[in-house]
């Protein structure tokens, strides 16, 4: 009697212990069974073993895209840490007597990594669910070509760059400036490692316009898009945000090729004057909509300036 007993609780136990498994790992031997291996590409292999090896595709985007993000963010800040440290690089230097210190450096960094781990990373958890409910490719192979990839992404920019701008500006309405956006604007000579410093209610914001405008794309495109293309895409939104916050203006920099870009010209005078300059990628809304008047007047004054010898560094009080 006893030993039925046991034999009953040992069949349930492991029959629950397997439906765990099942329900940790769907579709884990499954996900490539009509793929032909012999067409992938290299990188394509990596992409479908990966998959394979975490089981759960949900699993293995997020562990993927939290790791990813962390990588890129703080890889792309450490460069412009290093140039911070070398005076040569000061004549290129937007705000040339505001260096940050190791302190702000740091207090910058643990704020940011809170954010990333209490406020970005649920997101990121999340988001493989949401991406598949609207028809977008995750752990699929073959990837998309570089003619469906590099579109997608000029529209990314468009749209988010659109989505910035109406954000930022209603960010900095009197009623929601201090409670929220003031954060941001703590360092009036930015930073690479101050892009993402800013309150929760913000990052959800802003991040809406990253990954909104992929979201919508690939549900009204009836799922034509991959998540390497998303990575992509926030790879090179994370270089444009930390770029933009460099504080650094150089011969070589983007917006003297291609003049439409904003750059760190453009955000470093938002925020030494806490106003104007809205957009985040690129000049036109501000343009079109009158918000780069006060910009355009202090450069033309700085120019004017240098060419008398003299140094314009004007001090702006914060609204």
């Amino acid at each position: 009697m006893a030993t039925t007993l046991y034999t009953n609780l040992y069949t349930n136990a492991t029959s629950l212990l397997d439906q765990v498994i099942a329900a940790s790992k769907p579709l884990s031997y499954d996900l490539y069974a009509h793929t032909d291996v012999t067409q992938l590409n290299a990188f394509e292999k990596v992409w479908m073993h990966y998959y394979q090896w975490w089981g759960n595709p949900i699993i293995a985007t997020g562990v993927l895209a939290f790791v990813m993000h962390e990588v890129v963010y703080f890889g792309r800040c450490v460069p412009w840490m290093i140039i911070d440290k070398i005076p040569y690089f000061r004549q290129w230097k937007l705000q040339p007597d505001k260096v940050p210190t190791a302190a702000q450096q740091w207090r910058c960094t643990k704020y940011v990594l809170a954010t990333h781990f209490t406020v970005e990373l649920p997101q990121i958890y999340l988001f493989h669910p949401l991406a598949t409910s609207v028809g977008m490719k995750t752990w699929e192979v073959p990837f998309p070509s570089w003619k469906e990839i590099l579109p997608q992404l000029a529209l990314f920019f468009i749209m988010e760059d659109a989505w910035h701008y109406v954000s930022h500006r209603i960010l900095h309405h009197r009623k929601l400036y201090k409670h929220i956006h003031k954060l941001h604007h703590e360092f009036s000579a930015p930073f690479g490692l101050a892009a993402e410093y800013a309150h929760p209610i913000e990052i959800l914001t802003l991040g809406m316009g990253t990954v909104g405008g992929p979201l919508l794309w690939c549900y009204f495109s009836g799922g034509n898009m991959h998540l390497l293309t998303m990575y992509i895409w926030i790879t090179l939104r994370l270089f444009q945000a930390v770029d933009a916050h460099s504080g650094y203006d150089f011969p070589w920099s983007l917006n003297k090729i291609f003049p439409l870009w904003a750059g760190a010209d453009h955000h470093d005078f938002h925020h030494q004057a806490f106003t104007n300059c809205y957009s985040t990628s690129f000049r036109y809304l501000d343009f079109m909509f009158g918000t780069d008047t006060k910009y355009h007047a202090f450069r033309d004054q700085q120019k004017a300036a240098k060419k008398l010898g003299k140094v314009v560094n004007k001090e702006f009080k914060e609204d």
